[in-house]
């Protein structure tokens, strides 16, 4: 099986305030991203990861990458500060050449929306970076179209990854 998130911001304590998650601390926060994603997440499957996974240091980093289920393909976000070689190192698979596009489901991957003119005809956007903000909250609407996009920062989805399935359903929704 195949799954989507972004934004999880491990260890990042002002993120609960940022966004409003409903969270008393990191802690409680960390354990529930993880017991969500766990309860779906197969140690068989794939999560692509959308950027901003945490707010960590290296040896946290590596225990929180740990405890997940699946292999994690990550596409580097604005927070994911260190080099592609560590991530590597601990387990993560990188992509590196964002945005990507993965043509047998019809979707491009990114951490940043992508302007509608980079989006092929009968493709779908999967995207974070915009956390429980709507796309016409800050991206001009002539540019970026809501029907071209799905946002799946971890504050727009209940906090668990999103399946393929999940997603073709919302592709038909935007349609």
């Amino acid at each position: 099986m195949i799954y989507f998130i972004s934004d999880t911001h491990f260890n990042h304590s002002n993120i609960i305030e940022y966004c409003n998650r409903p969270f008393n601390d990191i802690k409680e926060m960390n354990d529930t991203l993880i017991d969500n994603w766990n309860s779906i997440v197969k140690k068989d499957d794939i999560v692509y990861h959308l950027g901003d996974f945490a707010l960590a240091d290296e040896e946290e980093l590596k225990v929180l990458y740990s405890k997940l289920n699946g292999t994690i393909i990550l596409i580097r976000g604005n927070h994911d500060g260190k080099s592609a070689k560590y991530y590597e190192e601990i387990g993560f698979k990188v992509l590196t050449n964002a945005p990507i596009k993965l043509d047998e489901y019809k979707l491009i991957l990114s951490h940043t929306p992508v302007p509608d003119t980079k989006i092929p005809d009968g493709y779908i956007n999967i995207h974070g970076h915009i956390h429980n903000k709507k796309l016409i909250d800050g991206y001009p609407t002539k540019i970026y179209s809501a029907d071209k996009h799905i946002n799946v920062s971890v504050d727009a989805i209940n906090f668990k990854p999103l399946g393929l399935e999940e997603i073709n359903a919302l592709k038909i929704e935007h349609q």
